[in-house]
């Protein structure tokens, strides 16, 4: 058995979650979470705590698509507090299949959600281009009366119709880091910083306030591995290891990289899609940077065979 207490934050993505178009239901996405939260749980078993992030960009679409159809009989639901529901829902999700892991397993472990707000800065560039699109797609008519009457940023997305667009800060603050540290030096397992963490921002007074606004998860989760200063920062995707040129025929996987490698790769611009894998390597990047000693990047049922070295893309600083 590994040391006991080793710490780790380790960030799931969308497909932990929704598999395809067609398995998108409630109980399609806790039956995705269940395969996802059986391979933490056997890390867990082997001595770990951890902390868990986890992406909610389809689930809050589908919170605001269900608000805008129910708008002539009831009230619309702010974007912040879209946040709030999915990090209830996945976060139940996650830590009853957790349990019932644990069960099976025989390991005497408590895990809890925390409903998580993240600082970010009112000044940040982001406020000042938004960019990142959500909820559904609408007429000219439609979004321009949105634009006057609610002050939404509006945009033409590529002759499908128009959408909605809001801003994408980094996170600065993680508000609950004091109870999330209190839990995991306890040795409980965390879900916390979902879907980047609900994004606020703070008054004159250091009061917060909800913005309409998306922090990347895998930042989050990254300025989370720095905050606990875990052992390792786990980024759970799609793919077992990090390719460079991936999809091409020059596609070549990655068993390891150093932190000046990862930059070199991010800064050439053609290796790491922007709305997938960029993010992920410069969350890690962050981490690295900040201080943290390992990193790795593989998909869900590689994660115990990828903290042994057998696989997935493992990133150090040397």
């Amino acid at each position: 058995m590994a040391e006991k207490h080793k710490t780790a934050v380790v960030a799931i993505g969308g497909n932990s979650l929704i598999k395809d178009k067609k398995h998108q239901t409630v109980e399609d996405q806790y039956n995705a979470a269940s395969e996802t939260a059986r391979h933490i749980a056997a890390m867990i078993k082997d001595g770990w705590t951890v902390a868990i992030g986890h992406g909610n960009g389809p689930q809050v679409g589908f919170i605001l698509r269900r608000s805008e159809l129910a708008a002539h009989e009831l009230h619309e639901v702010p974007l912040d507090v879209c946040g709030a529901d999915t990090q209830g829902a996945i976060g139940y999700a996650l830590q009853q299949n957790l349990y019932n892991h644990f069960l099976d397993m025989g390991i005497d472990r408590n895990v809890v959600t925390v409903v998580t707000q993240v600082e970010v800065d009112p000044n940040d560039p982001a406020f000042q281009n938004p960019s990142k699109p959500i909820g559904s797609f609408m007429d000219k008519e439609q979004a321009m009366k949105r634009k006057e009457e609610d002050g939404w940023d509006v945009v033409e997305d590529a002759g499908r119709g128009w959408r909605r667009v809001v801003a994408s800060p980094k996170p600065k603050r993680i508000v609950e880091e004091p109870a999330v540290k209190q839990l995991i030096r306890a040795g409980t397992i965390v879900i916390t910083v979902g879907g980047g963490g609900i994004p606020v921002v703070a008054d004159e007074n250091g009061k917060l306030h909800g913005v309409a606004a998306v922090i990347d998860k895998d930042f989050a989760s990254s300025l989370l591995a720095i905050r606990l200063n875990v052992d390792v920062f786990i980024i759970s995707t799609a793919v077992e290891k990090v390719a460079l040129n991936f999809g091409k025929p020059n596609e070549k996987w990655l068993d390891h990289m150093t932190l000046a490698e990862a930059k070199a790769y991010l800064a050439e611009g053609v290796h790491f899609a922007k709305g997938s894998m960029a993010p992920k390597i410069q969350a890690v990047i962050n981490f690295l940077e900040a201080g943290g000693e390992k990193a790795i990047i593989t998909d869900p049922p590689n994660i115990t065979r990828a903290l042994a070295g057998e696989t997935g893309t493992i990133i150090t600083r040397e």
